[in-house]
């Protein structure tokens, strides 16, 4: 099994791609499942690290960095719904 650090690197890691890949040159973009999806996971990774190593603030802020990113997916998959309905 993998430790939490690993896991918390990997999320880490998935969040700073995903900022510098919006940031650089703007080939993602942040009204996107695949910018928060990469985020959510991130952030979920972290969120784990952050629960094992018994930092409270790193929890209050992954969980809401999750929470902020799944309602984003959600506004994203609910608005193409409606679209593909209207069409």
């Amino acid at each position: 099994m993998i430790d939490a650090l690993s896991l918390g690197i990997i999320g880490m890691v998935l969040i700073l791609f995903a900022f510098i890949l919006n940031e650089k040159n703007g080939s993602i973009n942040t009204e996107t499942i695949e910018y928060n999806g990469i985020n959510s996971l991130g952030s979920l990774l972290l969120l784990y690290y952050a629960y094992e190593t018994n930092s409270i603030p790193f929890i209050v802020l992954n969980a809401v960095w999750f929470l902020v990113a799944g309602l984003k997916i959600f506004k994203i998959l609910n608005l193409k719904n409606i679209i593909h309905k209207r069409a």
